[in-house]
């Protein structure tokens, strides 16, 4: 019994958005051959909701809108909120801020595309990109060496408050006569 409630933590603990108990019965049967009702489940979660109740611990097992999930209690919000603010002060470089632009504009395409349009080596700024989840890796393009393809991420539009890639700006909104270089011919 008790390497089920472990199993079950794990599977909590690995779902990032919460997990129902039918999708926690159904990987118990997948992962461990393990066939139990949800009555069941329901009862070995409200175990480990009580085993996570106590002082020693820092999470307790939540339930919204039917996905079971481990929160920090909420004696640890400042903390935790002083970490994502933390995190948040670390911004974009200029070099990131330019190779997310190439790449929402003409994904999906390699860093070597994207090092041929900037004109210099983007490892760097596609690794932080890939650690703010800003892009993605989306497959491998069928070029000799078989290279990854990179697009913007889910977390990309939610940062930029756009629901596709369409919504960006188009270089006709963002080209304005203000904008040429040189004079005006006569």
């Amino acid at each position: 019994m008790k390497d089920i409630l472990l199993n079950i933590e794990a599977i909590i603990f690995a779902s990032e958005e919460g997990i129902n108990a039918n999708d926690l019965k159904q990987v118990l049967k997948d992962a461990l051959a393990i066939d139990i009702n949800k009555q069941e489940v329901l009862d070995l979660l409200k175990k480990i909701a009580e085993k996570y109740n106590d002082e020693d611990h820092i999470f307790s097992l939540q339930i919204f809108n039917k996905h079971y999930q481990f929160l920090t209690k909420e004696k640890y919000h400042d903390v935790v909120n002083q970490l994502q603010a933390h995190k948040d002060k670390k911004k974009l470089s200029q070099a990131a801020l330019e190779t997310l632009s190439i790449i929402a504009y003409r994904q999906p395409l390699t860093k070597l595309e994207v090092e041929q349009i900037r004109g210099v080596n983007c490892d760097y700024s596609i690794q932080r990109l890939l650690e703010k989840n800003l892009i993605e890796i989306v497959g491998k393009a069928d070029t000799i060496g078989k290279p990854l393809l990179y697009a913007t991420s889910g977390q990309f539009m939610q940062y930029f408050g756009i629901k596709s890639v369409k919504d960006l700006p188009q270089l006709k909104d963002i080209i304005t006569e203000d904008n040429n270089i040189g004079e005006a011919a006569k």
